[in-house]
């Protein structure tokens, strides 16, 4: 079974003398695929030593850049979204746990 893959990856794949099988998805099935990615990457986060943690969120913030723009999102667009929810409902520096 296939996964999507960051841009490169083929292409490392060749220089270290392999050939791989790459398909280029339409337009429902990579964003299938990016919602899976993100899946996949948050698990990777939560699995991560604490030396891997901001590799980890730096694959995190790629696929989340990728959702953004294949839905018609500049980046800077999300940011504003994100600074207009702290301002309106506040961030996670408290540590605050409703339960």
């Amino acid at each position: 079974m296939g996964k999507l893959v960051r841009d490169r990856i083929p292409e490392i794949i060749r220089e270290h003398g392999g050939e791989p099988v790459v398909t280029v998805l339409g337009e429902d099935d990579y964003r299938a695929a990016l919602l899976e990615k993100l899946s996949e990457e948050a698990a990777e986060l939560r699995e991560a030593a604490v030396t891997e943690v901001a590799g980890e969120i730096a694959d995190v913030l790629e696929v989340l850049r990728a959702i953004a723009k294949v839905h018609g999102h500049e980046w800077a667009d999300i940011e504003k979204a994100a600074e207009a929810k702290r301002t309106e409902r506040g961030a996670f520096v408290e540590r605050l746990y409703l339960g």
